[in-house]
């Protein structure tokens, strides 16, 4: 396993000190995209999306949960999988009951939406012993609409806002080549005035780490997260990662 170089403490402190400066580069410059995330326009939903809950069948409109602001946590379960997505439920793990009472305490509620029937799903959930939202949209055209489920056959596939030609110019077409349907993770937020309820935001891939916490954390370690593509190589402790794709950045 590689290590860090060993120093002083002057020297590290000269270190440290440097990279502070591109430290806070950075932070103005999250700030920045912040602003500009909740500059974009939003676009009503019109569409009539049902999902099934433990109390019934219900309206996106009523997973707000009388809240202004709702954030969907696209869990990747497929309708025929047994066990839901490894990597989703790691995220899952980390939600827990504090960040979602401080969340709600800025009239924000989260929600996990999966396309596996809601009986797969609450069995999953007491598995897990989770204490979260968590809806089916079987049947539904949710998953397709928001491009985290992948089926040519329904839509032109999209991962990403990226199509297939776009992946291909990149030299990664053989991203849609996996069997269809497949199932992809990410996180989309809505608003709500009334009863009218927006789109405001979605991201993907690397992006839907923002709904899980310890890949923030790890970054501020000497270890990092890792994974196969972070640099300095060699530094994973507990045998190898899967690798992230550059196109998924």
């Amino acid at each position: 396993m590689g290590l860090p170089e060993i120093t002083t403490r002057e020297e590290w402190l000269r270190a440290r000190k440097e990279l502070l400066v591109e430290e806070k580069e950075l932070t103005r410059r999250r700030d920045e995209l912040s602003r500009r995330r909740r500059e974009l326009p939003m676009v009503e939903i019109t569409a009539d999306y049902r999902f099934q809950g433990p109390e019934g069948e219900v309206g996106l409109l009523d997973l707000f949960k009388d809240r202004h602001q709702l954030i969907v946590g696209h869990f990747m379960f497929d309708p025929d999988w047994e066990d839901g997505c490894p990597s989703c439920s790691a995220g899952v793990d980390e939600m827990s009951a504090g960040l979602q009472e401080h969340l709600a305490t800025r009239d924000t509620t989260v929600a996990y939406v999966s396309r596996a029937p809601l009986e797969k799903l609450e069995r999953w959930k007491a598995k897990k012993g989770w204490d979260i939202d968590w809806y089916s949209s079987f049947g539904s055209d949710f998953n397709y609409d928001f491009d985290v489920t992948i089926d040519e056959s329904v839509k032109e596939p999209i991962h990403n806002f990226a199509t297939r030609a776009d992946f291909e110019a990149k030299g990664m077409g053989e991203f849609f080549d996996a069997e269809q349907p497949f199932e992809m993770p990410g996180t989309s937020c809505f608003l709500r005035d009334g009863d009218r309820v927006f789109h405001t935001y979605s991201t993907y891939a690397r992006g839907a780490e923002m709904l899980g916490g310890s890949y923030y954390w790890l970054d501020l370690t000497a270890l990092g997260r890792q994974e196969d593509w972070e640099e300095p190589k060699g530094r994973a402790v507990s045998g190898e990662r899967g690798a992230q794709p550059d196109f998924a950045s």
